[in-house]
């Protein structure tokens, strides 16, 4: 048992990878030793964890050698590396769609599915932000009666397209208040051949849509909680939406359950889980919103109410912070739990 791990941060120069060692730092995450790790064109560059200074270096196979945690930001990089990794004896929590869907390779939230942890082959999978959050609110509503139906609205901030993201709406805001006209060039994907202005703007679109017509990030949130839950019968229907939000995504979520929940169960079930807020007090305006939830641990849950025609079906209204508990937050928690439980 490694208590104090050597761990290896691939992606360190970009938004989760930076997400990552703020967390690391915050939450006094053990290691011996930290690697820094990023393309080729970022090597050399000097960047300070806890008051020391470290040097970026360029990630490849043999950077993992000796590492024991592998928490990798995200990016096709993974494909390549992780295995890479994994062979070297390195465990790696990966944040890219890669591995997620893999039968060999646990996907965990660690408040829904830790259990899945043990059966790794040196790869954990983290699941897609929308996902995550979703099932921080439902995962308790679950445990009281089983999920039937779910369907599910977002509302996703730019930032989960990535620092480019971020500029875009900056830029387009600039231009638009200044009266010069937009030029959009991210969104809804950079891999797309048609770009939208996201200042002032919804976009019912994020990446490619399938061949049923839903967005692959749709199919994500049905395949991953199918998997997560291990209930492929769930019916799920899930429309996602980017919204002119820097940081922290909202969803707004029919369930529907086996037996009839009152409101004041599921308010008390999800206060009492782990890493779930209830802010639900309707006559006083207070409710999650995404201002006021970026930064923050935990994912909010507020206007908890009955359906109005289907006495199985609670509705809620969910925010959390994407790049935390929806990213880097949830790996870490990963890598925490895995040194808790001696499983490293």
């Amino acid at each position: 048992m490694t208590k104090k791990p050597v761990v290896a941060i691939l992606g360190a120069t970009g938004a989760v990878g930076q997400e990552f060692i703020r967390l690391i730092e915050e939450r006094n995450f053990p290691y011996s030793t930290l690697k820094l790790l990023a393309s080729a064109r970022s090597a050399g560059k000097k960047m300070t964890v806890n008051g020391q200074e470290y040097t970026i270096e360029e990630a490849k196979p043999e950077s993992f050698d000796g590492v024991d945690i592998g928490l990798f930001a995200g990016g096709s990089i993974s494909k390549e590396l992780g295995p890479e990794a994994a062979k070297r004896g390195c465990v790696v929590i990966d944040n890219s769609s890669t591995f997620r869907m893999d039968p060999e390779v646990p996907l965990v939230v660690p408040e829904v599915n830790p259990e899945d942890i043990s059966w790794h082959k040196n790869i954990i999978a983290n699941p897609n932000c929308s996902t995550i959050i979703m099932l921080m609110a439902l995962k308790p509503i679950h445990d009281l009666s089983p999920i039937k139906k779910i369907v599910v609205s977002t509302y996703q901030a730019v930032s989960g397209a990535g620092k480019e993201g971020l500029d875009e709406l900056r830029e387009e805001t600039v231009d638009y208040l200044n009266g010069r006209e937009m030029q959009p060039h991210i969104l809804p994907s950079k891999s797309l051949p048609k770009h939208y202005p996201i200042a002032f703007n919804l976009i019912p679109q994020i990446d490619k849509f399938m061949e049923n017509d839903y967005t692959k990030e749709e199919m994500k949130m049905v395949n991953e909680t199918h998997k997560m839950l291990h209930d492929a019968s769930i019916a799920i229907t899930p429309t996602t939406v980017r919204v002119p939000v820097f940081r922290s995504h909202a969803e707004s979520i029919m369930v529907e359950t086996a037996d009839e929940l009152s409101v004041e169960d599921v308010r008390k079930a999800i206060q009492a889980f782990p890493g779930a807020q209830v802010q639900d007090n309707p006559a006083e305006m207070d409710y999650p919103m995404p201002l006021y939830t970026s930064e923050k641990y935990d994912v909010y849950v507020g206007r908890i109410r009955k359906d109005i025609y289907n006495p199985k079906a609670i509705n809620l209204w969910v925010s959390g912070d994407q790049i935390r508990k929806g990213a880097a937050l949830n790996a870490l928690q990963i890598a925490e739990y895995m040194l808790a439980h001696d499983m490293i």
